[in-house]
């Protein structure tokens, strides 16, 4: 998940995975069934019981009917079963991230176009040339369109708790965004204290 340009953060126990979803942030948890210390159904149920909607996928090599409903019921928001390829793992990812985010399948601000399914930008018709820090930062401004979007927020899309990334790095992957759809009437403004906001010239 993280080589195709998400910032991911990982718990080796249910105990460890509750903690971290009690600090909230996460637009979507890959929950294994077969933890230790707490499996991955009673995970889902205390975070539920908490009031966290946050989507959840369930891995399992548990493949039996009575399994799959069990997490279903308990609040799961789609299931699979091991062994499983990344790439449907990574296409069932984006379709729970593209529901949790309004469901539509193609951003857009005058001629930039943005496949949220297929992650690749477009400019004008033509494909945008980006690194994989400066797309997630232009997927978060996209998605927030017409909201001021901090520095904060654009760390957190980057990054796990285990990762830092800097204030000075954000400005960096924001003045390499500018410079590319600027020419396309495409502008980044920076309101000093706020944060950054996508929309046309």
């Amino acid at each position: 998940m993280r080589a195709a340009g998400y910032a991911t953060d990982q718990a080796g126990d249910g105990e460890l995975a509750l903690g971290l979803l009690q600090g909230g942030g996460f637009d979507l948890v890959i929950l294994d069934l077969g933890l230790p210390k707490m499996d991955g159904l009673q995970v889902l149920r205390e975070m539920r019981a908490a009031g966290c909607r946050t989507a959840v996928l369930i891995l399992t090599a548990r493949d039996g009917v009575d399994d799959r409903v069990k997490g279903l019921d308990l609040g799961a928001d789609d299931y699979l079963a091991k062994p499983f390829s990344v790439a449907e793992l990574e296409a069932r990812a984006r379709a729970l991230l593209r529901r949790g985010q309004g469901g539509a399948p193609q951003l857009s601000c005058g001629t930039l176009a943005y496949d949220t399914v297929g992650r690749r930008a477009t400019l004008g018709g033509e494909s945008l040339e980006l690194s994989q820090r400066e797309l997630s930062v232009l997927e978060t401004l996209l998605f927030r369109q017409g909201k001021v979007v901090s520095k904060e927020q654009l760390i957190e899309s980057l990054c796990g708790y285990s990762e830092e990334v800097s204030g000075n790095a954000i400005e960096v992957y924001v003045h390499r965004l500018r410079k590319k759809l600027e020419p396309a009437g495409v502008g980044i403004r920076t309101l000093r204290g706020l944060g950054y906001l996508l929309g046309e010239h």
